[in-house]
């Protein structure tokens, strides 16, 4: 296990960085709320300051300007995964569609969640491919926020994959995160979901 030299503090009395556990828990303990986490890496320290999750989406919720959604699935007979969304941008008519399959042996073992993945990459791609400075994207799979921004830790090649693609367009492009529940009538997520079986033929 990889030892901890940097400690991301991003609730504390002096939020930051710091070297040592000392300086960590000077600006955490007794604090109310503290978020704090210890990374290898300075890069990964930052990574995590700078994340920013938006929250749970209800469905309620005013929608950005721009934003996508996407969703993974995975036919368990054929090993195939997919992903399926649509990227929104109020400059162009209709709605990008954001949709592939693959059939990777290693990543199949990962099974939708390989789906999930794709698809969120595809996402920020277009949207980087279109000049855009900012993304939102809206998920299922806590992954999709979780893996490229160091708070779960990329032990797989899809998520090491996952993690090499966002650290390649991240400083291109603002992404934004925000959960939304699957399968909740969630208009933008049930489509996204569609598209996804359909791409792995499990469409109704």
């Amino acid at each position: 296990m990889a030892k901890n030299n940097f400690y991301a503090v991003k609730n504390g009395r002096n939020p930051g960085i710091y070297k040592t556990w000392d300086e960590c828990q000077k600006n955490t303990s007794g604090f109310s709320g503290a978020v704090f986490k210890g990374f290898p890496t300075l890069e990964e320290a930052k990574a995590y300051m700078e994340f920013e999750d938006s929250g749970k989406w209800d469905g309620a919720l005013d929608l950005p300007d721009v934003y996508a959604f996407t969703d993974g699935s995975f036919n368990a007979t054929t090993g195939v995964y997919g992903f399926g969304g649509f990227l929104h941008y109020s400059q162009v008519e209709p709605d990008i569609e954001i949709r592939g399959n693959g059939c990777d042996p290693d990543e199949a073992t990962s099974r939708n969640v390989a789906g999930e993945v794709h698809g969120a990459v595809a996402a920020i791609e277009k949207a980087v491919e279109l000049g855009l400075s900012e993304l939102t994207i809206y998920y299922d799979y806590e992954g999709v926020a979780k893996w490229p921004t160091g708070l779960w830790k990329a032990n797989k090649k899809i998520s090491q994959f996952y993690v090499e693609k966002y650290s390649a367009l991240k400083d291109k492009i603002d992404v934004k995160f925000v959960h939304v529940n699957a399968h909740t009538g969630i208009p933008g997520n049930e489509a996204a979901d569609a598209m996804a079986k359909e791409e792995v033929g499990l469409s109704k």
